[in-house]
């Protein structure tokens, strides 16, 4: 099967437990496929979890969910070694991290300390413990949720950390049509959907990975991206432009996108589709702007030809 193939069935399975999501599904795969990050910002009950169990499960991954809250330690995540008595050693025991997809949820309700110690792994791929390093599971993939900033008890990522996310998601409410097969689903049957099945293998995930390497980017594309990267640093909206790292981020991105559809290079439409997520939580406005991070997206989309004028 194809490599488009292979994604529509993951998001038709998918979205078989999380309805009428089909972009945000296929947002967070690109994620996953480009060895990204993802956050996800939105009220709570809007999906955040379904969504990251369901990919653990069409893609075969081992998962692991860690409630965060403000007494949440470093040592919770990583693990710790303990002391056997019997042979008078340290033994180690690993934290929820040694996993292959890990849902940190509600990443804004602990402390910047151990919110540092999560994002350091990321960065990464392991995790020092009492001088030790230790290697975190292939593929790592770490599912971030964060609650509105204006809800209390929150500590909210400074933008050098946000930064770390390759992606931020938003879920939002869903559609009319969708809210109403979720209630007749559960009025007839009395619970919700079964959990999907794996359709995606290892070795697929890494034929994925490997093929995004492959894809060519024309000359007149790079144009495009640097048109668009210099824009963020030069408007007057933009407090904070693009940095190189974000820069590089969405071209990763919009190649990973080329290759979920079966193409061999990127198109325009490619980095336009991935843009929101991939730039919006990384912008600040200026001061007389009165929008945010996705209203100056959209203007950077509204302002940047797509052909050199």
């Amino acid at each position: 099967m194809q490599i488009q193939g292979l994604v529509d069935v993951a998001v038709s399975e998918v979205g078989r437990v999380l309805l009428g999501k089909e972009a945000q599904i296929r947002l967070a795969l690109c994620c996953l496929f480009a060895r990204g990050h993802l956050l996800i910002e939105d009220l709570p009950g809007m999906g955040k979890t379904t969504l990251s169990h369901a990919l653990a499960d069409v893609l075969g991954l081992s998962y692991k969910r860690v409630q965060f809250t403000s007494d949440l330690l470093p040592a919770d995540i990583l693990g710790v070694s303990i002391y056997n008595r019997n042979d008078a050693s340290f033994t180690f025991h690993p934290g929820p991290i040694f996993t292959q997809l890990l849902l940190a949820d509600e990443i804004n309700r602990t402390t910047p300390r151990t919110q540092s110690a999560l994002l350091e792994a990321m960065a990464e791929g392991q995790v020092t413990v009492e001088g030790e390093t230790r290697a975190l599971p292939e593929p790592f993939f770490v599912i971030a949720t964060q609650n509105p900033i204006h809800q209390s008890g929150t500590y909210p990522l400074p933008e050098s950390q946000l930064d770390r996310f390759l992606m931020r998601l938003e879920l939002g409410y869903p559609h009319p049509v969708a809210e109403r097969e979720m209630f007749q689903r559960k009025a007839l049957s009395g619970r919700d959907s079964q959990r999907p099945g794996q359709c995606i293998s290892a070795a697929q995930l890494q034929q994925i990975r490997e093929a995004v390497a492959g894809v060519h980017t024309s000359d007149s594309l790079l144009d495009y991206l640097q048109r668009l990267v210099a824009y963020t640093r030069e408007a007057p909206e933009f407090a904070v432009g693009l940095s190189p790292r974000g820069a590089l981020a969405l071209l990763d991105c919009a190649r990973t996108w080329a290759v979920m559809h079966n193409r061999g290079h990127v198109v325009p439409e490619d980095l336009q589709m991935v843009l929101p997520a991939v730039v919006a939580h990384r912008l600040v406005p200026s001061g007389d702007f009165s929008g945010d991070g996705m209203a100056l997206v959209m203007q950077m989309q509204r302002k940047v030809d797509v052909i050199r004028p």
